[in-house]
């Protein structure tokens, strides 16, 4: 069975940076596009960024605008969500998940047939 843990959320304040880790069990992390959404509370689902499975290559959401980065390590089978610059606007549990597709089709999303369960992140003012 699939399963997506997502680990290395926490408080910090604004400014600060954060590095998200999603670990997969069944399928190495390079075969299928990984893509990370988060939601704040009261709000809607917002992609974040999704990572090709075979290229490797990367989308963002527009909100983003360059402060993320998503990459992964294939020899500890683990995609990485770096934050950098982060807002009290940023706030929110981060999932990451997969549709066990390739591909991100040239874009981010907000469902995956398969995600974990999530990871606090709390920017403080």
């Amino acid at each position: 069975q699939v399963q997506l843990v997502e680990s290395g959320g926490g408080l910090v304040q604004r400014e600060g940076s954060l590095r998200l880790s999603c670990t997969a069990s069944e399928f190495t992390l390079d075969t299928y596009a990984i893509g990370w959404f988060r939601q704040a509370p009261g709000q809607e689902r917002e992609g974040v960024s999704c990572i090709n499975g075979r290229d490797g290559e990367t989308y963002y959401g527009d909100f983003v605008k360059g402060r993320f980065t998503t990459f992964r390590d294939t020899r500890k089978n683990v995609v990485y969500l770096q934050m950098n610059n982060l807002s009290p606007e940023d706030t929110g549990i981060y999932y990451c998940g997969t549709d066990l597709w390739a591909g991100c089709g040239g874009e981010v999303t907000v469902t995956f047939d398969y995600r974990g369960q999530g990871t606090q992140v709390t920017v403080s003012s």
